[in-house]
């Protein structure tokens, strides 16, 4: 779960997303683990709305953390940012930091959050039936695999400007020159140290104790972490000048709407409001509680409510939207423990880590190449959990030529991104007109 909640910002804040300073990065981290504890808590303890059939929150072990469905949109965002001169380059082609980019996003996402709110009202039957697994897994498995491209370009040195290897400038090395152990992209020193991570967790897997296999996401990053530490990747400057205690708001980002990213976020947070009744309906079963019935009926009502909620507080708080993690599901299975109190312990220890920022500093002090090690693991899930979803419906004739027509375009569209970049070339002075194309590239 830890490595879930600190994976978006850190790519959002970095050279692929809005190229943020290490100071706004250290905050993001820190202000992430914060508000996932905080609003876990309210998906945990479960509220009755006054005089209505209706609550907010789960009444489980239901914690939620920073989701990944909206990287890859807000890294194209984000590019097309820069290249409609929303976001300012340097004179040397490079990104200048934008603020306002990150700004858009989550004052977007917090107004999209309003659709997840709404849908929360009607029966999850009739949701289940408007948005099935055929729609739905195709969706998760796509993310995941677009997801991948980010993770292996960490993997091999960075995803900002030195992936493109130049051979002068401040980024002919990754992640810039001058930087402790600066090598060129895809040299092998880095190929092998996000290796050393993604062996970590698979041999965790293999050989690890019952516990040892919930924690082999960290395990790997930990080993990675030693490893870079010993051969000299880590610089100890960021975490020096690092304050030692960091809260919600001590930076701010200017909000605002940016209408190209409004229809690809409402469809976001119609894949997060599914995989929550999904993950809430996992909860219910390795708790042993029902899975049917009115009392059902009402967490998952209150569960996509409370997930909405968060998704519109997240933004507030400076965070993007927020996902019922399922992590929790094989912690209780394991344990058999699903008492609410070992959810809340979860939600203080999020805190602290959160509120002692030099633990943040810590984090985005790492190499991208053991990041990249452990993203593209966790990436590969989520496009493995969207093939789970696949496998649940009927292979008849009809949904074989759904998932054929959906995933045609889907896998051309990840393998060619640029395929679609020509058809809408405007570049008039209507605004609207130009914004609703983005929307369309998007």
């Amino acid at each position: 779960m830890l490595a879930g909640i600190i994976t978006p910002p850190l790519i959002l804040a970095g050279q692929g997303g809005a190229n943020l300073p290490p100071g706004d990065a250290q905050y993001l981290v820190s202000t992430s683990l914060i508000v996932c504890g905080l609003l876990s808590m309210v998906q945990i303890t479960r509220f009755h709305i006054y005089k209505t059939p209706y609550y907010i929150g789960t009444g489980l072990i239901s914690v939620v953390g920073t989701s990944f469905t909206v990287i890859p949109i807000a890294t194209g965002a984000f590019a097309q940012m820069y290249a409609t001169g929303f976001c300012q380059l340097d004179a040397d082609g490079n990104k200048l930091p934008c603020p306002k980019a990150y700004g858009a996003l989550i004052g977007t996402g917090t107004v999209c959050a309003l659709l997840e709110i709404l849908l929360s009202f009607t029966k999850p039957s009739l949701l289940k039936r408007i948005f099935p697994p055929l729609v739905t897994g195709p969706t998760v498995a796509l993310i995941g695999i677009k997801l991948i491209e980010s993770g292996f370009k960490n993997w091999a040195g960075g995803s900002g400007s030195c992936y493109d290897r130049p051979e002068t400038g401040p980024f002919s090395l990754c992640p810039a020159v001058g930087a402790p152990h600066a090598l060129p992209w895809g040299s092998a020193e880095f190929i092998g140290l996000g290796f050393s991570v993604f062996l970590t967790i698979i041999l965790c897997e293999r050989y690890g104790s019952p516990i040892m296999k919930s924690c082999a996401v960290v395990v790997g990053l930990l080993v990675g972490c030693i490893i870079a530490g010993a051969t000299g990747y880590f610089s100890s400057s960021g975490i020096n000048s690092a304050p030692a205690v960091n809260f919600i708001w001590v930076k701010t980002f200017p909000l605002s709407i940016y209408g190209p990213i409004v229809l690809p976020l409402l469809a976001v947070y119609i894949v997060l409001m599914m995989e929550a009744i999904g993950d809430i309906t996992a909860t219910c079963d390795v708790s042993r509680l029902e899975v049917s019935g009115k009392l059902f009926d009402s967490r998952i009502q209150g569960g996509v409510l409370a997930d909405g909620l968060n998704g519109l507080l997240s933004g507030l708080l400076t965070i993007t939207p927020l996902s019922t993690f399922a992590q929790n599901n094989g912690v209780i299975a394991l344990t058999r423990c699903a008492n609410r109190k070992a959810g809340y312990a979860c939600c203080f220890f999020l805190l602290v880590m959160g509120i002692f920022s030099k633990f943040a500093a810590a984090l985005v002090a790492i190499p991208a190449a053991v990041l990249g090690g452990m993203t593209t693991f966790l990436f590969s899930a989520v496009a493995i959990s969207g093939i789970r979803i696949i496998s649940t419906i009927n292979f008849t004739r009809r949904n074989r030529f759904i998932l054929t027509a959906a995933m045609a375009l889907g896998f051309g569209a990840t393998l060619v991104p640029n395929w679609f970049a020509y058809v809408f070339t405007y570049t008039g002075s209507n605004n609207a007109k130009r914004g609703f194309f983005n929307a369309i590239t998007l």
